[in-house]
Parts: structure tokens; C-alpha cells; sequence
């Protein structure tokens, strides 16, 4: 039944995206979910606290937002599950934790701000998706960036929830949603959440890997789909480079999709005006990326998108067989 309840909820997102009437009056499950976090980090992260009762604190406060999202999440798919067309019901509620009409539309915005407004325009559209500097970006590397969270996104914001969804329900998916909102708003190494968000950090990488995997070789599969890709440099690319990312994550869906398209991703870039050194994903590849790139890139990753719902179809249907 999950895999059913997974399956349908991808076709109604990737179908209709969540509406923007529906996020104007009533929000989106992760803001909810964020509302909680930024009370408890206000309420719990004191700066007077030593630094491992701040950690205690985090393990606490993760406790509390993750059991209390995935309890409420699986109660109500207890309860409508039992009503007339309940499965379907809870699909339309499975189908607001993955985003793939969303990530779609902002890479897109890119490669259009980019055609159109030139590096400047493209620099303010990738400023809207990820935390580098932006006016230290030339235009290859506004498109690396564009692709790159492309690639990364598609694994934690796609294919890691609806993966979840299939295997724990509701319940599994919504926990999952609970964990990586918490690491983006308080896992960060800085003073105040270095010790406070070290469990939420932590097990977001451990909920992320099965996903990352996935999505690595969903794109090496997709490549032989596209029309000058190479699913062949994309499993060549995972193996050699995906363990020198600097996360144990996002390597994976980087260098499948830099090997697959013959691009080189990753590499050194600069945050709050300090430059962080790392490998480049797909060693060897083109780094003059142009716009046209990230359209290469979105297009592999729509075949992606579109072997992952076929995935879990076959799951369910297996299943219920």
C-alpha cells in the first residue's frame, strides 16, 4: 500500500505542483514544521548553556519536532484510511512532501534569467537556490551552481521523501521532511547551531544516504535517454568521485549527473566571502557551462523523475500481486 500511496503521490505533485492558493491560506507542511524548529531553537539554544547541553538540548528538540510530525502524520493516515477512498486522500497529502514541479521551476529560472538578463539576471535567479556568493560567479559558474542544486535537490527534496513514503507511509514521509528542514534552518557549523544542531545534521545524513544512492544511478539510467550522454562516465564518475565530496551525500547525485553530461560540478566556491576548496564531481569534464546546460541537465533529470514514478508504479504493483 505504501508504495501505492509513494506512486500516486509523485504523479498529483509532478501533475500539479502544490498551488500557490493553497500556500497563501493555509502554508506547506515544511513551514509548519519550521515554525516549530525556530521556537524550539529560540526557546532551548541558549547561549549561556555549556556546549554539551546545548548538544543534549538539540537531541532533545529533535525528539520532540520529528516524533511529534511523524505521530500526527501517521495517526491521520490511520484515520483516512479507513473512509471511502482513503488511499487517495492521503496521496494528495503525500503529494505535498516531494517538489518536483518547484525544483523544476527554479533551475529553469536560471538558464531563462540568464538568456534574457544576461550574468546579472542569472546571478540574482541561482542567488534564489543556493548560499554562495553570487556577485563572485561568472556564468559557467552560475550554471554549475544551477546544476549542482539541481542534482542535490533532486535526491533530498524528490526521491528521499517519496522513498520514505513507500517504505513508513505518511508517517515516514512527513519524519523525513521534519529531519531535513531541521538540518537546513539549524544544522549548520556555525556558532550558534554547531553544537545544538549536531543531531539533526547527523541523522539527515544517515536518512539521506538510501536516497542519494538511488538517485545516483536513477540519473546514470536516465542518461541513456538522452542524446549525447553517457550512462558509462556517469557510473565512472560516482565511483571515482562521488567519496570526495565534502558530504557523504551529495557526491553521488553530483558526479552521476557531471560524468553522465560530460560536465565538471563542484569544485571550489565561495561562502560568506570565504573560499571553501573542494574536488571537482566529473574530473575532466567541461567547466565553461553555458545556459543550454542546465537545460541538458533538467532534461535528464525529468527522465530521472519520470523512471522514479515508474519505480514505485512497478513496486506497488508487485506488491499487490
Amino acid at each position: 500500500m505504501f508504495f501505492a500511496l509513494a506512486f500516486l503521490s509523485l504523479l498529483i505533485e509532478r501533475l500539479v505542483g502544490y498551488p500557490d492558493w493553497l500556500f497563501k491560506r493555509i502554508g506547506h507542511p515544511v513551514t509548519w514544521i519550521g515554525s516549530l524548529i525556530a521556537l524550539l531553537d529560540k526557546k532551548w539554544n541558549r547561549e549561556s548553556d555549556s556546549f554539551s547541553r546545548r548538544k543534549m538540548m538539540g537531541v532533545a528538540a529533535l525528539t520532540v519536532f520529528f516524533g511529534l510530525t511523524a505521530l500526527m502524520a501517521g495517526l491521520l493516515q490511520t484515520w483516512l484510511l479507513l473512509l471511502p477512498l482513503g488511499l487517495l486522500i492521503v496521496a494528495l497529502l503525500g503529494a505535498s512532501l516531494p517538489a518536483q514541479k518547484s525544483l523544476e521551476q527554479h533551475v529553469e529560472a536560471v538558464a531563462i534569467a540568464l538568456e534574457r538578463d544576461g550574468i546579472e539576471g542569472g546571478r540574482k535567479a541561482v542567488s534564489m537556490i543556493v548560499g554562495r556568493d553570487p556577485e563572485r560567479l561568472d556564468e559557467a559558474a552560475v550554471c554549475r551552481a544551477a546544476i549542482e542544486s539541481l542534482a542535490e535537490n533532486f535526491s533530498d527534496g524528490i526521491v528521499a521523501p517519496s522513498l520514505w513514503l513507500g517504505l513508513l507511509g505518511l508517517a515516514g514521509g512527513a519524519g523525513y521532511k521534519a529531519i531535513n528542514t531541521a538540518d537546513s534552518m539549524i544544522g549548520h557549523r556555525s556558532p550558534r547551531h554547531e553544537a545544538f544542531g549536531w543531531a539533526s545534521a547527523r541523522l539527515d545524513d544517515l536518512v539521506n544516504l538510501p536516497a542519494s544512492r538511488l538517485t545516483g544511478f536513477l540519473f546514470i539510467l536516465a542518461a541513456c535517454f538522452v542524446k549525447g550522454a553517457s550512462p558509462r562516465n556517469g557510473m565512472r564518475a560516482v565511483f571515482r568521485d562521488a567519496r570526495h565530496h565534502r558530504s557523504p551525500n551529495a557526491g553521488w547525485p553530483e558526479a552521476a549527473m557531471a560524468g553522465a553530461l560530460g560536465f565538471a560540478l563542484a569544485g571550489p566556491r565561495s561562502y560568506g566571502g570565504q573560499m571553501i576548496e573542494a574536488r571537482f564531481m566529473g574530473e575532466g569534464g567541461r567547466r565553461d557551462l553555458i545556459a543550454a546546460d542546465i537545460r541538458r541537465a533538467l532534461k535528464l533529470a525529468r527522465i530521472a523523475d519520470a523512471l522514479l514514478i515508474g519505480l514505485f508504479g512497478a513496486l506497488a504493483l508487485v506488491i499487490a500481486l
